[in-house]
């Protein structure tokens, strides 16, 4: 059983958040957290992030090599390409695979809108239905997809169609549950998340590691049929690492949900309790203290911006929780989906356009386009790394006294506004780099890719959880994710455009790209400013009642003369 004592958990401890993840009394948390990560670096999100060495796999393969135009006379070396299951020696002269690289970009682009615009729905499915009802959708999806791929062949290349849909989907949802871990660790919550988002970005390992074993002979059906297998994986996890409904934050007394690592319960206080089947807390009482501190966690997770001169809501004020309509038609939801779209529809179409991108700049060399491209994969295993220092910056206040009148909520909202900016101004960099026609600058552009991303996806959802209500969590996270698909369509205009009219180079597509990154600073920017307007309200208060205070103390003097 997974048991957290809420009364020693959030009491002054380590400042660092390794020091008390590693704490003896944080065993259980530690398990779970080691167990989901390495699940979170192992599912659907490595399609998204190691498409680079798939796409590699599969041309090689010779999947949608139909689409090339094939010369027996050409000229340039550049152009000769062997596919696998051709004799040595016997090269296939393509003067022209545009049509093929506009296929896997296509598949890449149906996958990614899929994923997005099903969020919306899937977050309905995870509000209302819980963490287990999701995870099962998740591990069936992941399934199918890998299924779908083992018996798939160059003859079959559409069914990449439906099966990179299902691994990308499949990927989202388990991050989004996931997620909800960092509700155990209230200090460094931020933190927990983020390194989350960086082991999403980390999951390219697994494709990287499936093109290592593919160039030294063992079939990528293979290996997929493997990943298949260990969905049994998952669904362990699903029943005994998770809980069927979701972790509250804040938690209850003695939350206990799961089995535990060690056999061991805890009890009030931080005292070791009985092994399994002995004293603790059943999971039906949790379930209750859970529901009965619902209205205090919607009370106090209200949006900043539906806070009035009276000061924020009391617990004893459950009709103050701000509706799910408010929170989509704020200023907040607006600004931080213009933020999340634009940098997203960025880093998408660069990872659609990765691929063709190295060969044009490498004249189709092979060799060098499979350099480049492993170098992109090692670069994402160092997302789990940068993780970490977007939740550090957001939770850089934990642990400081708070402004006299200042609410932990608007602490944390005034914390967010630097991990904002700084994760626009990441995105600026890294599409200045990517439009460069240089091909060594792109190794700076891969590490500025892999820490952006990190820095979105963990900035996004601890955003989410600061500034609205935790039990619209999963509607908001899919609504703005379903909204950003309809941005995503664009990349089938924006393809078409490189290839027919740009002939294959995106030089000018990509500087126009980054001009509009420009907007995303309006975020952090808004954010900034409306937590300046809440201290200056908060410093007016403060004068008017000691204002109000001094005005009593005279009238008091006049009437005791």
């Amino acid at each position: 059983m997974i048991n957290v004592d809420f009364d020693s958990y959030f009491v002054s401890g380590p400042t660092s958040v390794y020091e008390e993840y590693l704490r003896p009394e944080n065993y259980d948390e530690h398990c779970v957290l080691r167990e989901k990560t390495t699940e979170a670096s192992t599912v659907g999100p490595s399609t998204a992030y190691g498409w680079a060495s798939l796409v590699f796999i599969l041309k090689n393969d010779g999947y949608f090599s139909d689409l090339c135009d094939i010369t027996a006379n050409a000229t340039d070396p550049g152009d000769i390409i062997t596919l696998s299951g051709e004799r040595p020696g016997d090269n296939i002269i393509q003067s022209d695979c545009s049509g093929q690289d506009e296929q896997f970009s296509l598949v890449f682009t149906v996958a990614s809108f899929s994923m997005n615009f099903l969020r919306f729905p899937l977050g309905f499915l995870f509000d209302h239905f819980g963490t287990m009802a999701t995870r099962l959708l998740a591990t069936c999806l992941y399934t199918t997809g890998t299924l779908l791929i083992t018996v798939s062949s160059p003859e079959q290349s559409a069914l990449l169609f439906p099966a990179i849909s299902c691994l990308i989907t499949s990927g989202m949802l388990f991050y989004t549950t996931n997620a909800q871990v960092g509700n155990l660790f209230d200090s460094h919550r931020s933190t927990v998340i983020s390194v989350y988002a960086g082991a999403f970005d980390s999951s390219a390992a697994v494709f990287l590691i499936i093109k290592f074993l593919y160039e030294r002979g063992v079939s990528f059906h293979s290996s997929f049929l493997v990943l298949s297998v260990c969905s049994v994986i998952h669904v362990f996890r699903t029943f005994f690492l998770m809980p069927k409904t979701h972790i509250p934050y804040p938690l209850p007394d003695r939350y206990a949900y799961g089995v535990s690592c060690g056999g061991r319960r805890w009890e009030r206080g931080g005292d070791r309790g009985e092994r399994d089947g002995g004293g603790g807390e059943r999971k039906g009482d949790v379930n209750a203290k859970y529901q009965k501190i619902a209205v205090l966690q919607k009370a106090e997770s209200a949006p900043l911006q539906s806070q009035d001169k009276a000061g924020p809501s009391r617990p004893d004020q459950p009709e103050r929780v701000t509706s799910f309509r408010s929170c989509v038609l704020s200023w907040f939801f607006l600004w931080h989906l213009v933020w999340v779209a634009v940098m997203q529809f960025c880093h998408f179409l660069f990872i659609a356009t990765v691929n063709p991108m190295l060969n044009r700049l490498a004249n189709r060399d092979q060799t060098l386009v499979s350099q480049y491209t492993n170098a992109f994969a090692f670069t994402q295993l160092c997302g789990v790394l940068c993780g970490p220092w977007n939740g550090l910056i957001m939770d850089r206040h934990k642990g400081k006294p708070l402004a006299p009148g200042e609410t932990k909520q608007e602490a944390d909202l005034r914390s967010s506004s630097l991990s904002l900016f700084l994760t626009s101004l990441q995105c600026l960099l890294f599409y200045v780099c990517f439009s460069s026609p240089l091909l060594p600058l792109q190794y700076l552009t891969f590490i500025l890719q892999v820490l952006n991303s990190a820095f979105i996806y963990g900035g996004h959802q601890a955003f989410l959880t600061i500034a609205f209500p935790g039990c619209h969590f999963g509607k908001l996270s899919g609504l703005i994710t379903s909204l950003s698909a309809v941005v995503l369509l664009l990349q089938f205009p924006v393809l078409h455009l490189i290839r027919e009219l740009l002939h294959g180079d995106p030089i000018y597509v990509n500087v126009g790209l980054t001009l509009l990154t420009l907007l995303t600073f309006i975020h952090p920017l808004h954010v900034h400013l409306h937590c300046r307007s809440l201290a200056s309200q908060r410093r007016a208060r403060t004068e008017q009642e000691v204002t109000n205070s001094g005005s009593k103390v005279t009238c008091n003097r006049l009437v005791g003369m």
